[in-house]
């Protein structure tokens, strides 16, 4: 006779798989829709065609564009890469690789006649399937050559542009992540997905003092350019803990979530490029994987926030009747309590935010959705202990997930440090529901000229 605890767990276990299997079924039919993927033709072969949804899980056209012909800037610590052409071109992309060429560059970045820089991001590639490097290659065969090299190419000072130097460099810091042990199937394609195909950790991950990634920190946020990429570790105060497995599907399928989080740069581009394609399957690994991660906690924490603070939108119809907009601005102009505190006084918060951001972000915040415009109620980066975000996003600009949403202009030259300063006070308190926020002309400048 089995003795009784294995009997129970032989009954329990059915009950878990199906609880588990109910509990996915339920996240998939709340799932904002998946946008169809571009690059699949009837004509390519399934391997082919399996290859362009490789091609996207790994975001390659964040880098190399669209159509593959390069030429993207990529900022490093050491000056700026540019993307090469990887086309079928023959002269001018990839057209003269083996399979076993591509395995090369993307686990070992190592082209047939040079080093590459680990700008791509082949030390989280390292880790791709022979099966879908396979797919790639196969897909990569079906790309039109572009038959022309990127205007700009990557000219590095000495000694940076001796590329064999970055053969010691793989030895220390290749590959970025090893995997864990006692994951689930679903959590096991969901670390592939984010340590390798998706590389998340290239943008999210501290530097190293060889600009490795920092492997203790894997995912706990880090300056990126003029941006800053936040903690997504499962840390309730400074990542993403308190997301549920549901919101970070659908922030990487729409590339925001309500009063919490809008992506832009470089997080816009990979949601545009890349995670807005992908299967639920997919998207659901990736979620199961970044709530079981080490949680990590930082200095930069997110100011919980206050919900009775929010303001509510002024009507039902103001965040998309432009007209309504300029009448309650025409309004408020007349109106003796605010007229000269707030609209003609051009550094007061109020009037800044009024006259350079309220016509996109909307008067009370809740801006435009049918023109795409960016909710900023509530959102996490006007909500973070260090205003740093907030004061990049204000000065250098924005470009939003998907290319029909309009880009935000910069005003690091058209308005002063005070005035930035002043605009982040108000939004952080107004929008942001925070009972006080003291950005200084100060911090502004440091800012500014640190991602300058």
């Amino acid at each position: 006779m089995k003795p009784l605890f294995i009997m129970m767990a032989a009954l329990v276990a059915p009950l878990v798989a199906n609880a588990a299997i109910a509990d996915s079924i339920s996240v998939q039919k709340t799932l904002p829709p998946r946008i169809s993927l571009p690059h699949v033709s009837p004509v390519n072969s399934d391997l082919a065609n399996r290859g362009a949804y490789v091609a996207r899980t790994a975001d390659c056209m964040a880098c190399h564009r669209e159509d593959y012909s390069g030429g993207v800037a990529i900022e490093t610590p050491i000056g700026n890469i540019y993307s090469t052409n990887i086309t079928s071109s023959k002269i001018y992309g990839i057209g003269n690789y083996t399979e076993a060429d591509l395995a090369k560059a993307l686990r070992k970045g190592r082209a047939p006649n040079h080093q590459i820089y680990p700008a791509m991001p082949y030390p989280s590639y390292h880790g791709m399937s022979d099966a879908d490097i396979s797919a790639l290659f196969a897909y990569f065969q079906t790309v039109p050559p572009v038959e022309k090299a990127p205007e700009k190419t990557t000219h590095l000072p000495f000694p940076l542009n001796i590329r064999s130097l970055m053969l010691a460099w793989n030895v220390i810091n290749v590959p970025s992540t090893e995997n864990r042990v006692g994951l689930t199937p679903v959590e096991q394609r969901g670390e592939y997905l984010v340590n390798n195909l998706e590389h998340c950790g290239t943008c999210h991950t501290p530097r190293n003092l060889t600009q490795g990634l920092d492997k203790d920190r894997y995912l706990s946020g880090a300056p990126l350019g003029k941006w800053f990429a936040p903690n997504i570790t499962p840390d309730n105060d400074t990542g993403i803990g308190r997301w549920s497995e549901l919101d970070i599907i659908t922030y990487l399928r729409t590339g925001k979530l309500d009063k919490r989080a809008y992506a832009g740069g470089p997080m816009a581009e990979a949601v545009a490029h890349s995670t807005r394609y992908l299967t639920d399957d997919d998207l659901i690994a990736m979620a199961n994987y970044l709530k079981v991660i080490p949680a990590i906690k930082t200095d930069d924490y997110l100011i919980p926030v206050n919900i009775a603070r929010l303001p509510t939108p002024i009507s039902d119809s103001i965040t998309y009747d432009l007209l309504e907009q300029e009448d309650y601005l025409a309004k408020a102009k007349t109106t003796p309590t605010i007229s000269t505190s707030t609209i003609n006084n051009s550094n007061s918060p109020k009037g800044l935010y009024l006259t350079h951001c309220a016509s996109c972000h909307g008067v009370d915040g809740s801006a435009q959705p049918d023109a795409r415009y960016a909710a900023i109620v509530g959102l996490s980066s006007i909500r973070r202990a260090k205003p740093d975000a907030l004061i990049g996003v204000i000065a250098f600009g924005a470009k939003g997930a998907f290319n029909t949403a309009p880009k935000m202009p910069g005003f690091k030259e058209d308005l002063s440090h005070a005035q930035i300063a002043s605009i982040s006070n108000y939004v952080r308190v107004t929008f942001g529901g925070l009972p006080s926020s003291d950005v200084s002309a100060a911090e502004v400048k440091r800012v500014i000229k640190d991602k300058s």
